[in-house]
């Protein structure tokens, strides 16, 4: 039960391709981010090798919770007043086209079911109502719940519906979009370590990690923290108890059921925080327990485990992304700090970084310039 209900899946192995001397693009890290940069890069002529340490999804693409929701990993009356009305409008909006794009290319593996973020007391409900009013003012689509019923009621005092997202088998995805790059040309190597720059042997290197600790970034090496995000999947439940993802005391909380009926529910990180910035994927026992008890909470009845893993996301303190060239090293670029929110962002910031490195700078870059950890403006 030590591995991620996802991961398990079968799936037919990557086509090989393989290049011969230098590439112009090694991607270090086989997940949505690395893959999606991959295939943009090789659409435009460039020659791709993609090192991944493990398997392709192995990492936390596919450990995850499985959820598709637009926007950053902050509500988004928060990054407008960070960022700007202007500017948080065009990161919800680029997010909800890369959901279009990844529902078309994901197939089977997503599900447009939309999501529920749920108050957990009265100061989160005014919270989401805050939030609620900023969405519907700059035109985004999203629906005010008082009181949800059904298994909800009593627990949440409000939710507000967010039908844009879904849920997305998230090892089915990352896997059909790497053997999308591959069959565009790009060398996929799996169980392929880079120590160094100069082993990656190429003329331009991206770094697409997330919270998984590279050794290649170095003074940013660490500013994207890695923050451990612990799962559990049921047995199957008879009964249809939830349509949509939902999450949660401010994300702390969250679960959905699977289309053949299993209950997967990840979070509590607040249990033990401290123990939680680590990018050692191991689960803990409260944490599990509190998993547990969620389910049962949920289901009215306790229920198996199947499984039990964990996964490793880059946490950034301003909640946005961390995609650009990094100061210092010529060549050497990142995409990550997702902030657990990578399905939709690791695939958008993909081919956002692979454009950038083909010389077409989006102005999203602004906001998501490496710099800023190191309180750098250059």
């Amino acid at each position: 039960m030590a591995d991620s209900y996802w991961l398990a899946e079968p799936h037919e192995p990557l086509p090989v391709r393989r290049l011969a001397g230098p590439a112009d693009v090694a991607v270090v890290g086989g997940g949505v981010t690395g893959c999606s940069a991959a295939l943009e890069l090789a659409r435009r002529g460039f020659r791709v090798r993609l090192h991944e340490a493990r398997e392709v999804a192995g990492g936390a693409s596919g450990r995850n919770g499985g959820f598709v929701l637009r926007g950053a990993a902050a509500p988004y009356d928060v990054i407008a007043e960070t960022v700007g009305r202007e500017r948080a409008l065009a990161l919800w909006r680029w997010t909800e086209e890369s959901i279009a794009e990844l529902r078309d290319l994901a197939g089977d593996a997503f599900r447009a079911v939309g999501s529920l973020r749920l108050a957990a007391d009265e100061q989160e409900r005014a919270e989401l109502r805050r939030e609620w009013e900023a969405l519907t003012a700059d035109g985004l689509a999203a629906d005010w719940i008082d009181e949800p019923g059904g298994r909800l009621a009593g627990r949440y005092p409000a939710a507000v519906h967010h039908p844009t997202d879904g849920a997305l088998q998230p090892a089915r995805w990352v896997r059909r979009l790497a053997a999308r790059a591959a069959a565009a040309g790009v060398d996929v190597r799996e169980r392929s370590r880079v120590g160094s720059l100069a082993e990656a042997a190429a003329h331009v290197v991206l770094v697409a990690t997330d919270g998984y600790p590279s050794g290649l970034l170095g003074p940013l090496e660490g500013l994207i923290v890695p923050t451990r995000g612990q799962m559990i999947a049921t047995e199957p439940v008879p009964e249809r108890l939830f349509e949509t993802p939902h999450y949660g005391r401010h994300g702390f909380d969250y679960w959905h059921q699977t289309p053949d009926g299993r209950l997967l529910a990840g979070g509590f990180r607040d249990v033990a925080l401290d123990s939680e910035l680590t990018a050692e994927e191991e689960t803990t026992e409260p944490i599990q327990q509190a998993l547990e008890q969620l389910v049962a909470d949920l289901a009215g009845r306790p229920l198996r485990v199947d499984a039990r893993w964990a996964g490793i996301f880059g946490l950034v303190l301003d909640f946005l992304p961390v995609v650009g060239p990094v100061s210092g090293t010529d060549g050497l670029w990142v995409a990550g700090g997702y902030s657990g929110h990578g399905n939709v962002l690791g695939y958008a910031c993909g081919k956002l970084v692979a454009r950038a490195i083909a010389g077409e700078r989006d102005p999203l870059l602004d906001l998501f310039e490496p710099a800023r950890l190191l309180n750098d403006p250059s």
